[in-house]
């Protein structure tokens, strides 16, 4: 690894001429101890991603990265369309928008800890977790195709939600190019009856304090004022409607590379010309699945102000139950940028990574506009969040982009090694977080142990100045698949 370079404080840089093919650099944002630590299989990845066809300026790796399928977990790239550029399954993952939300309250944790046992009894009851759990909202095939097609829109049509939703959601919650033509009925048989449910893995719902205000402005604009305020924290994804249409289409890859004559360095980056009809299908496919996504994240949140109501009772509104945003991580979409002084449209892959696009977007709600677009960064359910935003920075040299979470050190088999899910549950319930989860094993994978200090990683995104820290927050309770 000699011949990696450290060309500024956080970004570390990997020539072409260290792998054959390698089209542009590749770079990885890290910090010292990050780098050091980081799994060796992000650097094999992130170069093999550094020699697809029409990858622009660089490959990217976030301080969050770690080995995925195909792209490293925190993987960047952007590819011009009209230069042979390309769609990957494997650039975007098979949980398609996996993604985050958060939202804000009134209360304060003196209202909130006489009862959180019942509040999280509650949640755990209304909001259905674990492998194959099915929702309550029940869809007829045409019900389905429509919510697929436009997303939290549908959502707050049915009632499931407030107008002011929409513009907090990346993209307004629904990407347009969506067809639900493109869907095959193995993957709707696996989606109907899933929307509204937390599914299992590192999802989870989570009340948070506020613990440490960064910038007291910005966060009066998200409606957050002193410690101790609560949050909610919503991190699900499109569920075995995603997972089956990243496989149904990495079948359809394996034959287009070939058609194409696209040579990969690894089977998992099969991909297609963005504009060949492989490449469009997928792309249409893929947005049914986020907007899948985007309405269940909605319809979870909708159970959560019921919830809340209930516990408390007082309506959502007075508790001022309102969503910052919701943020999209795994996800492939087209957007501008200046390269070389030229304005591209490109297809940009955003995997296990966040978009984090600065001041004065016009993609930014108004409310946001002048301060740039939050980003939610998630750590383990022992250390709690980061509420940040977007940069100008970020905008000229990650394509909009930053880190989703604190990223796996552990691998789940690797955890579940070292860590008893019982005994971590009481060690959480010691520190003052109440957990209920489905599988005592599962929570074993997540144990704190298995992920990087989110500290860190939130530092390391400010350092590089692609996403500044606004509130820390910490867990009080967590409910898990």
């Amino acid at each position: 690894m000699e011949n990696i370079k450290k060309i500024s404080d956080v970004c570390w840089e990997i020539p072409t001429s260290y792998k054959p093919g390698m089209k542009v650099p590749a770079r990885i944002y890290a910090s010292d101890i990050l780098f050091k630590n980081m799994d060796k299989g992000v650097f094999d990845q992130i170069t093999n991603v550094a020699c697809l066809p029409g990858i622009q300026k660089a490959a990217l790796c976030m301080p969050d990265g770690h080995w995925g399928y195909g792209f490293p977990i925190g993987g960047v790239a952007a590819f011009a369309i009209k230069e042979g550029g390309i769609i990957s399954p494997g650039g975007v993952g098979f949980d398609i928008n996996c993604g985050i939300r958060i939202i804000k309250t009134n209360l304060t944790i003196k209202e909130v800890q006489p009862k959180l046992k019942e509040l999280v009894d509650e949640l755990f009851k209304k909001v259905p977790a674990g492998v194959g759990s099915t929702g309550f909202v029940k869809l007829n095939k045409e019900e389905f195709d429509e919510m697929i097609t436009k997303g939290v829109e549908w959502c707050i049509e049915n009632g499931y939600g407030w107008k002011e939703d929409l513009e907090r959601t990346e993209e307004n919650g629904r990407l347009k190019n969506a067809d639900h033509n493109k869907i095959s009925n193995e993957a709707v048989k696996r989606g109907i009856n899933q929307l509204g449910t937390l599914g299992s893995g590192n999802h989870f719902l989570e009340i948070e304090l506020v613990d440490k205000i960064f910038n007291e402005n910005i966060a009066k604009t998200f409606g957050i004022t002193e410690p101790g305020q609560v949050c909610i924290i919503i991190h699900c994804g499109s569920r075995g409607f995603g997972h089956q249409v990243a496989t149904d289409y990495l079948r359809i890859f394996d034959g287009a590379v070939k058609k194409y004559k696209i040579e990969v360095k690894d089977r998992e980056l099969v991909c297609a010309p963005f504009e060949s009809e492989e490449g469009q299908d997928y792309f249409k496919a893929m947005a049914c699945a986020a907007n899948n996504a985007f309405a269940n994240r909605q319809v979870i949140m909708h159970r959560v102000r019921e919830v809340f109501s209930h516990v408390f009772k007082k309506t959502p509104e007075e508790m001022e139950m309102h969503l910052i945003y919701d943020v999209a991580h795994n996800i492939a979409k087209l957007e501008k940028y200046k390269i070389n002084g030229i304005e591209k449209e490109v297809v940009v892959h955003r995997k296990g990574a966040t978009r984090a696009f600065g001041p004065g977007c016009k993609e930014i709600p108004e409310i946001y506009r002048k301060i740039g677009q939050p980003v939610i960064i998630g750590g383990s359910m022992e250390t709690g969040s980061y509420l940040l935003v977007g940069t100008k920075k970020a905008m000229e040299e990650t394509f909009g982009s930053t880190a989703h979470g604190s990223g796996r050190v552990l691998s789940r088999a690797a955890a579940k090694k070292q860590v008893w899910g019982e005994e971590l549950k009481r060690k959480m319930e010691e520190k003052g977080i109440i957990v209920k989860a489905v599988s005592l094993s599962g929570l074993a994978e997540e144990a704190g142990s298995a992920y990087k200090n989110l500290d860190e990683v939130a530092e390391t995104t400010e350092r590089a100045g692609i996403s500044q820290r606004i509130v820390k927050l910490k867990p009080i309770a967590n409910i898990k698949g």
